[in-house]
């Protein structure tokens, strides 16, 4: 039991950039998709009588920075406001959520505005 314990305080330490390498690793390895399963345990209980209701609230995630990873970069952090070293820390790792609950208008312009720059994007 002390080992779980020990192993529950590494994954609590982690750094963004271990956890951004922790998900792909469990993606590409073992086909596991750790955001996808967090919004799901999150949204799991909430959800409800929910389910057949159209979907109000989408989450942009980038997949790849593409070729132009600078301006994908200055446009994160735009987007965002994130600093410059966050948002080369969010297009490093990956895929990752660039922002989380928001209206469909919205994250498809960010999605536009993210692949015009040459980023590859999704919308869950």
């Amino acid at each position: 039991m002390a080992d779980l314990k020990d192993f529950a305080e590494q994954l609590v330490n982690l750094t963004v950039k271990e956890v951004n390498e922790l998900a792909t690793i469990l993606k590409d390895e073992y086909g596991i998709e750790p955001a996808a399963a967090a919004v799901a345990v999150a949204a799991g209980p909430a959800g409800g009588g929910e389910a057949a209701e159209e979907k109000s609230e989408f989450d942009v995630i980038l997949k790849a920075a593409g070729g132009s990873k600078l301006a994908v970069v200055k446009l994160v952090k735009e987007l965002t406001g994130l600093g410059l070293k966050e948002a080369k820390e969010l297009v490093d790792g990956a895929p990752s959520a660039i922002k989380e609950g928001v209206s469909k208008d919205e994250a498809e312009g960010l999605k536009s505005s993210l692949e015009e720059a040459g980023a590859e994007v999704e919308l869950k």
